[in-house]
């Protein structure tokens, strides 16, 4: 008998908002917004309240707050947000078998076998109920045969909730609901669907996949697949330990430091450029120096989940500034980035003003058509 796999998505609700009223409980029941506070700031984040006056993550701020007037804006503690990421990570590490971390309150965890010793859907809740317990914050989950579905049945399952789809019935399941429930629709794509006069995930279903493929390409068969709740991809194990780096070597031993501070400029620069096209964000720097007698001393610092470059870039520079202590010639300068987790479109969680949005996107646009050395900044030239 073919065993069938049991993937669990766990989403916690409206996480920055859980947080902030962990440590300030004034804030319960009310509509809060959290995110850039200048004239060009952004949403990163709101709570349930705010949603029912139509506000949304990465609506502008003012916008948002013409809408609510009355809604409690709060700028964002990363430290604070990062800290409970992490926390939540250690408790799902130490219970799951395999374990993919997707964002920094995003999960997915493969129970696929456990139900030789334990019920699926009651070791899920289990671990739910300790979360929850342990941390304090509200959490989701939704447990199925596959990714898609699971993460679809989070959706319906929240606030601080879980649905169980079983073995068969994910079409049953996923019929009634909005196509923009798939998570390979954007707002471009519903549109289209909508001109096409197809709303619901039902028509979807009954459409040919060849009019899907004709219409939006290859990924006109993705939608088709996940539509019918059909989705093979694996839960892949987390570690964050995996990083990215760069290193510089010189030619001659050099006490140049206006040309290493460029160096390791570059060298950020290109390590974020990477970031972004990998849809991932870091949480930790560190930056290597080696001296022309060998002895290599390296500087670390946590941060916030981020690939924004006006972020990274100056604490590099700060990292080195303070780990280069003796003047003493330097065989080779680097810079590695780690605690990567996947960012979805978001560069950094609290970027006040959308015009680094903009920036990178233009520049990164740039890169990928014409090289990673096409456009830079001045200073790392």
């Amino acid at each position: 008998m073919q065993q069938h796999r049991a993937i669990v998505h766990m989403d916690l609700d409206t996480f920055f908002v859980s947080c902030e009223r962990l440590t300030d409980s004034r804030l319960e029941g009310k509509p809060i917004l959290i995110g850039g506070t200048s004239d060009r700031g952004v949403v990163a984040s709101c709570s349930y309240e705010a949603r029912q006056f139509g506000i949304h993550s990465a609506m502008p701020m003012k916008l948002a707050m013409r809408r609510c007037p009355e809604a409690i804006v709060i700028s964002g503690n990363s430290e604070t947000y990062s800290k409970y990421s992490r926390m939540i990570t250690d408790i799902i590490k130490d219970a799951s078998p395999v374990y993919e971390k997707s964002s920094i309150d995003e999960f997915y965890i493969d129970l696929s076998g456990m139900d030789k010793f334990f019920g699926c859907l009651q070791y899920a809740k289990e671990l739910r109920e300790r979360i929850i317990r342990e941390s304090g914050l509200p959490i989701s989950f939704g447990l199925s045969e596959n990714k898609t579905v699971s993460k679809i049945a989070t959706g319906e399952a929240k606030p601080n909730n879980a649905i169980n789809v079983d073995y068969g019935n994910e079409r049953n399941f996923l019929a009634p609901l909005s196509i923009r429930k798939i998570p390979s629709v954007g707002l471009k794509t519903y549109q289209t669907f909508c001109g096409l006069g197809v709303k619901k995930i039902q028509t979807l279903q009954e459409m040919p996949v060849e009019l899907l493929e004709q219409v939006f390409g290859k990924i006109g068969r993705v939608i088709w697949k996940k539509a019918h709740g059909i989705d093979n991809s694996p839960v892949i194990q987390y570690n964050e330990k995996k990083s990215m780096s760069a290193e510089h070597t010189f030619e001659q031993d050099s006490i140049d430091i206006h040309q290493m501070r460029s160096l390791l400029c570059a060298m950020g620069e290109k390590l974020t450029f990477q970031l972004r096209n990998s849809n991932k964000v870091s949480a930790c720097v560190t930056v290597k120096i080696r001296y022309s007698d060998f002895q290599t001393k390296t500087l670390q610092r946590k941060i916030h989940y981020t690939a924004a470059d006006h972020e990274i870039i100056p604490l590099i520079v700060a990292l080195f500034d303070q780990l280069y202590q003796r003047r003493v010639r330097i065989r080779l300068v680097g810079v590695r980035l780690s605690h990567l987790v996947q960012g979805g479109q978001q560069i950094s969680l609290f970027t006040d003003d959308s015009k680094y949005s903009n920036l990178y996107q233009a520049m990164d646009k740039i890169r990928n058509r014409y090289g990673t050395d096409s456009v830079m900044y001045a200073r790392s030239k």
